[in-house]
């Protein structure tokens, strides 16, 4: 049988939740709101399937460059190249 390459392959430690996280997550998450700026750091929510990131980009830290709909516009360097990843709210943390 071949073996599966989806994008959640050899992702099972980083897309587990804590016992007292699991569930929905709590709407001000749905609701927040980023300015363009502003740092933020990558935190995938895997009970939110929309706008997600995909798992190698778990703990990135990147600043907002923009909107696409209701998802934020991530850039940051990743080995010595710019990227942009396309994250919803709920899989991003504010930086202070």
């Amino acid at each position: 049988m071949k073996r599966s390459k989806g994008s959640r392959n050899s992702s099972r430690k980083k897309l587990r939740k804590d016992v007292r996280d699991k569930g929905e997550p709590p709407v001000t998450h749905t609701l927040r709101d980023f300015d363009e700026g502003q740092r933020v750091s990558v935190d995938i929510d895997s009970s939110v399937h929309d706008a997600m990131p995909h798992p190698r980009f778990q703990g990135v830290t990147g600043t907002i460059s923009g909107t696409q709909g209701e998802a934020f516009l991530v850039s940051f360097t990743d080995g010595g190249k710019e990227k942009t990843l396309i994250a919803g709210p709920e899989h991003l943390v504010p930086q202070e």
